[in-house]
């Protein structure tokens, strides 16, 4: 085998021996060596292992076609659940029988009774590769990778399977080219939509699996899993490819858990020159209310074709602003207190609606914090601007003493990347939205950075 061949069959087989809940972090040790019978086929090597099965490169030896057999850890064989999913995962995917998705041969048992399957062998590499590789792609590039990510979805919502795992990580190019082929991964953790009469779900109530960045609300709240939870991935799927970023982040899963059930998505034109329609595509797949998202697959893939058609917005224009980051800092001994969470939406509210009011455009929100933005004119009063700003902070203080809470406001002077003018102006980036290189926090909850200092000195008030 080729070294770039064995290095993107590693891929691969790591997604399919990772395929259902990735908490269980068994140690490996494989007996089966080369030479090893799975049915028909004899197994070469181990491309890889996971916490609940190994995948092997495979040769049919009456035929020599090469497959991966996939093979659930004899200790798991045992347990009825991990059994039980692991035989509906070969068959989930099986019933589908789509292109896009991988292929699954055959089904049998190895002679110490662990259950195998065969699938296809591919070689290629993931679409998280290709936009680490690239960076942000064109809205007609996007929808090149999307499409038959789409006829592979739509196919599994017709059969009555929800993948609910769906990122850039679990979709392998096969080939490049104008019409790309790729092919859907791990089905591990699917959602069977309608069960058969006394049959139990791939999961049981209120698990939630999954991958952070791309959870929906629902699987987050352990609510109900339909085709909108896909068209939700989709969304965060099309942000990445369309910025090279994940419309949320934050290295604190409970932060990050937070921002998908509280915080407004932001629109990609926000990191990238994209269109309007591209923006209310991402929009409306992120909705927090599944209902309000696109009623199916076939939906949104209208929407994307005709969104991909217009022109992009051009790029911002460097200006002159004063930013402020205001951040409340919760009490750790109230974190799951839901009358702290009560409290916390009032301040963050009313720290919104006060920039607003002062002129600052969002530029970002987390689930604590905000980054305002205004663009210095001719008759911008910086003093009278720091007044203001006080003046918020004070009162957004007040109210968050009921959650024990502290609010902290640093003001600075940079430059931001803006689009557009006045009411319809955005922030899409530049040195201002990089707030860890400038934000400083002062014992009184208001500071101010040097840049700002020297804006304020130069401009003393009449």
């Amino acid at each position: 085998m080729a070294a770039d061949s064995e290095s993107t069959f590693r891929i691969q087989a790591r997604a399919a021996a990772n395929a259902t809940d990735k908490a269980l972090d068994t140690p490996i040790r494989s007996e089966r060596g080369p030479g090893t019978l799975a049915g028909e086929y004899v197994l070469k090597s181990m491309l890889a292992a996971g916490g609940h099965g190994s995948v092997y490169e495979a040769e049919h030896r009456i035929l020599g076609r090469l497959a991966a057999v996939k093979v659930l850890h004899a200790h798991l064989a045992d347990q009825g659940e991990m059994l039980q999913r692991f035989v509906r995962e070969a068959r989930v995917v099986n019933q589908i029988h789509h292109p896009n998705i991988v292929d699954v041969y055959d089904f049998g048992l190895m002679p110490d009774g662990s259950p195998y399957y065969v699938m296809e062998l591919l070689s290629g590499r993931t679409l998280s590769q290709v936009v680490q590789e690239r960076g942000r792609l064109s809205a007609s590039r996007a929808l090149a990778y999307l499409e038959p990510i789409c006829g592979a979805l739509e196919a599994a919502h017709r059969a009555g399977v929800v993948h609910r795992d769906l990122k850039s990580s679990n979709i392998l190019v096969v080939e490049e080219g104008e019409k790309p082929r790729l092919k859907l991964l791990d089905f591990g953790i699917a959602k069977l939509i309608q069960q058969e009469p006394g049959q139990e779900g791939l999961t049981t109530a209120g698990q939630r699996l999954g991958t952070a960045h791309a959870m929906a609300p629902e699987q987050f709240r352990g609510g109900r899993i339909g085709p909108p939870t896909d068209v939700y991935a989709l969304g965060v799927l099309l942000h990445q490819l369309l910025t090279g970023r994940y419309p949320f982040q934050s290295e604190d899963r409970l932060e990050l858990e937070r921002m998908h059930l509280e915080a407004p998505p932001p629109r990609p034109s926000v990191r990238a020159p994209v269109s309007p329609g591209m923006d209310a595509v991402v929009l409306r797949c992120l909705d927090k209310d599944a209902s309000r998202r696109y009623p199916s697959v076939s939906a949104f893939l209208t929407a994307l074709r005709e969104a991909a058609e217009e022109p992009g917005q051009v790029e911002g224009q460097t200006r002159d602003v004063l930013a402020v980051h205001a951040e409340v800092v919760l009490p750790a001994t109230d974190l799951d207190d839901d009358n702290t969470y009560a409290a916390l939406a009032v301040v963050l509210d009313t720290l919104e609606q006060g920039l607003r009011t002062r002129g600052f455009l969002l530029a970002l929100q987390t689930g604590t914090a905000l980054l305002g933005v205004r663009p210095l004119s001719s008759d911008t009063a910086p003093a009278a601007t720091l007044k203001a700003l006080r003046e918020l902070h004070a009162e957004a203080q007040r109210l968050a003493e009921a959650a024990h809470a502290h609010v902290h406001l640093c003001l600075h002077h940079g430059e931001a990347e803006t689009r557009g003018e006045a009411d319809e102006a955005e922030v899409v980036g530049g040195p201002v939205t990089h707030v860890a290189t400038w934000n400083v926090r002062d014992p009184g909850g208001f500071a101010v950075t040097r840049p700002a200092s020297l804006l304020l000195e130069s401009h003393p008030p009449h």
